[in-house]
């Protein structure tokens, strides 16, 4: 049997303040969403990952902290965005006691979705996360794995770096050389890294183009 197709992109999103009693309303909120989109298997899990992201905000960041939540399908997956203007609180996997009040919230957040991630901007930082709908991608919108992990690691490597602008797919030429220029950073540290542990770094670079040419014309066909 195939896989049901999933519609084109269709997305969703609403401001909020930072408060306790706004995380029930942005749960029923998404309930609705993902009802209306034929996503209900989804939204156990959508609603847990929406309480812990905005949890987040109002813990870490304050309350009354202005917000939003941005949901979207594209593809094959269900997105969840996180938006407020603190851009040095930042998300992280911790290791919790078992007697901990707090502590397990993003661990919560890895176990339930396909991936996550955490992107900075000038003025915000978006947190996000996506959940695998089982639905097939959009026709003529393959996914390839080899960009997603990309993506991913670029998301993850800003957690490690200075605040600055982030990759956005579709921002035009300035993001485009935001891009570009993420992507120098991580291949040079890990030339870096290559050189600190004794690698030859012009032979792994040769054999990275050699492996890039090899997929790349095996797809063209």
């Amino acid at each position: 049997m195939s896989q049901e197709a999933c519609p084109p992109r269709i997305e969703w999103s609403v401001e909020f303040t930072a408060h306790p009693e706004e995380v029930a309303t942005l749960r029923r909120a998404v309930r609705l969403c993902l009802a209306a989109w034929n996503l209900n298997g989804l939204v156990d899990a959508a609603q847990l990952c929406v309480s812990e992201l905005v949890s987040n905000v109002v813990t870490h960041v304050g309350l009354g902290t202005p917000g939003s939540l941005a949901v979207s399908v594209n593809g094959a997956y269900l997105r969840i965005e996180v938006h407020d203007p603190d851009t040095r609180a930042l998300p992280a996997l911790v290791t919790a006691d078992i007697d901990a009040e707090g502590g397990r919230g993003m661990a919560l957040v890895e176990a339930l979705t396909a991936r996550w991630g955490v992107q900075l901007h000038e003025d915000r930082k978006v947190t996000w996360c996506e959940l695998a709908t089982g639905l097939a991608p959009s026709a003529g919108h393959p996914v390839d794995p080899s960009v997603s992990r990309a993506e991913a690691l670029l998301d993850m490597y800003a957690t490690l770096r200075p605040p600055t602008c982030r990759y956005e797919p579709g921002l035009g030429r300035v993001g485009r050389t935001v891009a570009e220029e993420s992507v120098i950073d991580v291949v040079t540290d890990f030339l870096r890294w290559l050189n600190a542990h004794g690698c030859d770094a012009d032979d792994v670079l040769d054999r990275a183009q050699s492996r890039y040419e090899a997929t790349s014309s095996g797809s063209r066909r």
